[in-house]
């Protein structure tokens, strides 16, 4: 019993050693979302203040991510549209600064693709969510000597479960959420 709890032990002690922490690069990555207006078009906006870490082994695998977003930093191209957005009508910035998600499960579904579910916490609500990933691929920088991993992340979330703006046909329910990183090994 005593040698079966040791080597339990080493190899959690293994385990957790080869996970590392990965940092969003900001300069090669976005966090954008699209939503219907007026029933007929898409707005396309992004959020250009984030952190992104992740904790994963040198293949990216199962990487367990801790998001924070500052809602301030929206831009959709229309600074008077922006504004609104940061207003009490939608993501009240002052009140709500942060957009935040934490993984609560990976899920593999092929080769180079993935579920990543976890809590999203907007405008202070939390619900569970799932996104899509793909791993695009692992490259050692030549200028950094570290590993870089290329991600894409897709999902849709509804907005009023997160009350953020009110029941109307001028914009639509539901958001579509792509996030593509490129994270860099520390």
């Amino acid at each position: 019993m005593k040698n079966i709890l040791s080597f339990l032990l080493i190899m959690a002690g293994i385990t957790l050693s080869a996970q590392s922490v990965w940092k969003a690069d900001n300069a090669h990555s976005k966090v954008g979302f699209g939503i219907t207006h007026l029933l007929i078009s898409e707005v396309e906006g992004h959020f250009g203040d984030f952190e992104i870490t992740a904790m994963a082994d040198e293949s990216f695998g199962e990487p367990d991510f801790t998001v924070d977003i500052k809602t301030e930093s929206i831009d959709t191209d229309n600074e008077r549209r922006d504004n609104h957005l940061r207003s009490a009508d939608f993501f009240e910035v002052d009140t709500y600064p942060t957009i935040s998600f934490k993984t609560t499960s990976f899920e593999k579904t092929g080769d180079k693709t993935f579920e990543l579910t976890g809590d999203l916490t907007m405008h202070g609500v939390t619900k569970s969510v799932t996104l899509e990933g793909k791993l695009n691929g692992i490259i050692t920088d030549q200028r950094s000597n570290k590993l870089k991993a290329g991600l894409k992340l897709t999902g849709t979330v509804n907005r009023l479960d997160f009350e953020i703006g009110g029941k109307t046909p001028t914009i639509g329910d539901e958001v579509d959420l792509t996030i593509n990183l490129e994270m860099a090994q520390q």
